[in-house]
């Protein structure tokens, strides 16, 4: 029972990597949008909750450190990060400002907002989204099942077609690692041709 519980698991992850093929225009897209934030000198905020939050972080680290090239350290800030920030806002303004608050004290227009929730219907992301848009801050949602309100509202929407959430972290992960090598790669054809 054990063993055909392992096969079962990793054959519905599977099949959900393989479905992955068909959104590859968006990932494009999403990438064409993050390395021309950063191109401009723009930044990168990432946001989510519980699984998605610690995506949102790792996520960040890739670029802020280096994915498989060195090279510069590419900004990236996870929202989900700075505890006193988060209770402060929570505290009084309630949850579902925790992210919103930040991107309204920190972004500028230009910058790139990446909100994570798996069924694309957390307030506190949804919250944050707006206040972005609000702004002219470019706003991409990393969602499964049907994309939720996020589907509506982002400039790009990547939705992995599954209603399980580990299937779908799991796939978040990897296009998270898709972006981060797609824009090294673009960086370093950049770096090769003004050589």
């Amino acid at each position: 029972m054990k063993h055909e519980l392992i096969s079962e698991i990793l054959l519905a992850h599977i099949r959900v990597i393989e479905s992955l093929k068909a959104i590859n225009e968006v990932v494009v897209r999403i990438v064409d949008s993050l390395y021309g934030a950063i191109y401009d000198g723009r930044r990168v905020f990432l946001c989510g909750n519980g699984g998605s939050a610690a995506d949102a972080q790792h996520i960040a680290a890739e670029l802020v450190g280096r994915f498989k090239k060195e090279r510069r350290g590419l900004p990236a800030i996870a929202l989900t990060t700075d505890t006193s920030i988060m209770t402060a806002v929570a505290n009084d303004y309630g949850y579902e400002q925790v992210f919103a608050r930040q991107i309204e004290a920190l972004a500028s227009a230009g910058d790139v907002l990446i909100g994570i929730s798996t069924s694309g219907n957390s307030p506190n992301v949804v919250e944050a989204v707006k206040v972005a848009r609000s702004i002219g801050v470019t706003t991409i949602g990393l969602t499964g099942g049907s994309g939720g309100t996020l589907k509506a509202l982002c400039d790009e929407t990547l939705i992995v077609p599954s209603d399980v959430t580990a299937r779908i972290q799991e796939a978040h992960i990897l296009v998270g690692h898709i972006l981060c090598e797609m824009i090294d790669e673009r960086l370093n054809a950049d770096q090769d041709a003004a050589a």
